[in-house]
């Protein structure tokens, strides 16, 4: 069966709801043809359902699963009012054309009478957010191990918008020899260019303009690197964080890095590194928002 012709035979499946891993394992049991992954937080907005359309183009069925992942959250985090809105969700994957969603809870997926495992990459992961929310990365890579675990499935689509966890993944599923394509999302935006973000909708109208501030530091990066071909990195990260302080950001990062490596640059060269990674980071009142956008590279709106 192609793509194409599995999208079509969706258009009269219904989307099947599963709880257990053992639920979802039978589920994928009986799935025929190439099968993408979209692992979600829930709280899904039209970036979710990119990363959805994007994948039935490139598999026969799109499994998501919506999971609020409390070993990614340390002390003091946001894990409880992170937004929840399963029953929304599942609703929205099923108009996008998921073939499945899996809603398990923290119990099913971490068993509690059975250790733990933490999976470490700490070339990638000490630095930025690694040092912002420490043990971040060991949840996030764990969750996505035994997701990948229950559903084997060819293509796993992860957003450029969490740049620094979409290279720490890559780098799990390599060194551990895992057997899955990285579908990179583009980052999907307001139109006044605020990423979309689950935690955009905790900001009031005031709030939301000052958010605004992320991104337009990213575009002062763009205008300084590829217009005036500046190439001092200390120079763009100033003019990156002035910007976010206008905007009453409190703010946590704003820098300039190796697109692979994420690297600290000691100068500024988009042609010899295929591009140079800015990245921002900070809170607008008690919402933490992150956002980043390549230069020198290709083209982003």
């Amino acid at each position: 069966m192609t793509a194409t012709t599995g999208q079509h035979a969706r258009q009269d499946m219904q989307t099947v709801v599963t709880r257990t891993v053992g639920q979802a394992r039978e589920h994928r049991a009986g799935l025929q043809g190439k099968v993408a992954l979209v692992p979600t937080m829930g709280a899904l907005h039209d970036g979710h359902t990119e990363h959805i359309r994007i994948c039935r183009g490139l598999a026969d069925h799109v499994l998501v699963s919506v999971f609020v992942n409390p070993t990614q959250f340390g002390p003091g985090e946001d894990f409880q009012k992170y937004p929840r809105s399963q029953e929304v969700d599942i609703k929205k994957c099923a108009q996008a054309g998921a073939a499945g969603v899996f809603t398990p809870s923290v119990d099913e997926l971490y068993p509690p009478t059975k250790p733990g495992v933490d999976i470490e990459v700490p070339s990638l992961s000490a630095d930025l957010e690694g040092q912002q929310r420490p043990g971040h990365f060991q949840g996030v890579c764990r969750v996505v191990a035994k997701l990948l675990n229950i559903f084997h499935p060819d293509f796993l689509s992860l957003g450029q918008k969490d740049y620094q966890q979409l290279r720490v993944i890559e780098a799990m599923l390599a060194d551990l020899m895992m057997h899955v394509r990285v579908v990179e999302i583009p980052t999907v935006r307001e139109p006044d260019g605020l990423a979309m973000s689950s935690r955009n909708r905790s900001l009031d109208a005031e709030q939301r303009q000052r958010a605004l501030g992320l991104s337009k530091a990213l575009r002062q990066a763009r205008s300084l690197v590829e217009e005036e071909g500046e190439t001092d990195p200390q120079a763009v990260e100033q003019a990156m964080c002035s910007v976010m302080q206008a905007h009453q950001i409190d703010v946590d990062y704003a820098v300039l890095r190796h697109p692979k490596t994420l690297g600290e640059l000691t100068c500024v060269e988009p042609t010899l590194t295929g591009g140079v990674i800015a990245l921002t980071a900070g809170r607008v009142g008690t919402v933490r928002l992150i956002d980043n956008m390549r230069l020198g590279g290709p083209a982003e709106k």
